[in-house]
């Protein structure tokens, strides 16, 4: 059977969608990335903002437009929060909530009438990250969240925190690092509260993978900016571990963090951003900035916007505030107004670029080990373009002639100058001979 798999949001939903792929390949079946070859499409649903939940719903009726014939079985949190309105849709098969996610593929095989022996019993000898075109994976290694952030729905959809067991995530890291990957990411709801359950946390997390697994490259997802175990930054003189971190701000003023129940002070995660720096040269911070939340004044969207001009981001995802039915913050009065949000997320945008020149600006003239992709595109000198990524999560740009080989292989080059939304960098000497892929 061909399988084809789609999702929104979140980086654990990617992570949860490569597990499915391999659960489903396991089984003998196959995974396509063309939408008209499959018999079974899955999609994994997203509903951190209104905006999401449209979207997740426009792609359930296009699915089901651009080939009708597909069962379609919707999971993630639209499904979970919204379960009676997706069952409805047009073309829903099944709607498997995120309590049962674990269970999907065989949720899926056994209550569609799928469940049958499939015609390749064997192992597949491609996994579902290189069919999608992947040389990194979203390892899940948490879901849950015990806190209630006042304009967070996902921790309602999510459920309470659970965490899996360390050897479980080694056994996986080191199957796909068998299967060509180079680079894991670890991710979770609230990944800093791993281990709350099960007697065990991140750092001794990390340890125990870098300890018993050979994978060249290790990140960490968005973590929330509290809880970090005693020794955590102590974690990055591994040069295997990366050094980047997705650190969600949300705000740059405390009495907007206040309202949002962040547990982290601004006067905190600027202790948290000088520690990682004063540890490892270039760590690239980034966060997440939500932009006229219910009641802020132009002096706290002031105040913020300094603070964050002060503290410097490699890059910011910027949101809008658009309240979410069922958290608190939806209740909340004195709502900012579109037209103002607009302004001041321009006013973000703009400061963003020219924070994220800056850093990129900083590390030129260094030469770094890059994780290369496939070749994007043949140009106009005979000469091919790849793209990858430096340790610290800068995108970066080189090109080489046609009879290199760069995909999937970790190879160093010299970053020489900054681009729009990436760097351009050379190869250094002889490196496309020197280096194997891992």
């Amino acid at each position: 059977m061909q399988i084809h798999l789609k999702t929104l949001g979140c980086r654990l939903n990617e992570a949860e969608l490569e597990t499915w792929a391999q659960a489903f390949q396991a089984k003998g079946h196959a995974i396509t990335r063309n939408l008209s070859e499959a018999q079974l499409v899955i999609i994994n649903s997203c509903a951190v903002t209104q905006d999401a939940v449209k979207k997740s719903k426009q792609m359930i009726r296009r699915i089901h437009r651009d080939n009708p014939q597909a069962k379609l079985v919707v999971s993630g949190c639209y499904a979970t929060l919204n379960e009676t309105e997706a069952a409805h849709l047009m073309g829903v098969d099944l709607i498997v909530g995120n309590q049962d996610k674990n269970q999907l593929v065989e949720k899926t095989l056994a209550e569609l009438n799928l469940d049958s022996m499939p015609a390749m019993s064997t192992e597949p000898g491609e996994v579902s990250l290189f069919s999608r075109g992947r040389q990194r994976a979203f390892v899940k290694v948490q879901d849950g969240c015990r806190y209630r952030c006042t304009f967070c729905i996902v921790t309602v959809a999510r459920g309470d925190e659970h965490s899996r067991p360390i050897q479980d995530v080694i056994d996986e890291i080191n199957t796909l690092h068998n299967q060509g990957v180079n680079e894991a990411i670890i991710t979770g709801v609230h990944l800093g509260g791993y281990g709350s359950d099960i007697n065990s946390n991140l750092v001794e997390l990390i340890t125990q993978i870098l300890n018993k697994t050979k994978i060249p490259r290790l990140r960490m997802g968005s973590l929330e900016p509290w809880e970090l175990p005693k020794g955590f930054f102590d974690l990055f003189k591994n040069p295997r571990l990366m050094p980047h971190l997705h650190l969600p701000l949300q705000s740059g003023s405390d009495s907007v963090l206040k309202r949002m129940a962040r547990r982290c002070k601004t006067e905190e995660f600027a202790e948290i951003v000088n520690l990682a720096r004063a540890t490892i040269p270039d760590f690239n911070i980034t966060t997440d900035i939500i932009v006229g939340f219910p009641g802020e004044t132009e002096q706290e969207w002031q105040d913020s916007f300094d603070y964050i001009q002060n503290i410097g981001f490699g890059h910011i995802h910027i949101f809008s505030y658009s309240p979410r039915e069922g958290t608190a913050a939806a209740t909340f009065a004195n709502a900012v107004s579109q037209e103002l949000k607009k302004q001041r997320s321009k006013q973000l945008h703009e400061l963003t670029e020219t924070m994220k020149l800056a850093f990129n600006s900083q590390n030129l003239g260094t030469q770094v080990d890059i994780l290369w992709e496939g070749q994007s595109e043949s140009l106009n000198n005979g000469k091919i373009r790849y793209f990858g990524y430096t340790p610290n999560y800068l995108r970066v740009a080189c090109e080489v002639n046609a009879d290199i080989e760069l995909e999937n292989r970790i190879v160093p080059a010299t970053l020489l100058r900054a681009e729009s939304g990436f760097i351009f960098a050379e190869l250094s000497d002889n490196s496309s001979t020197k280096h194997n892929t891992f």
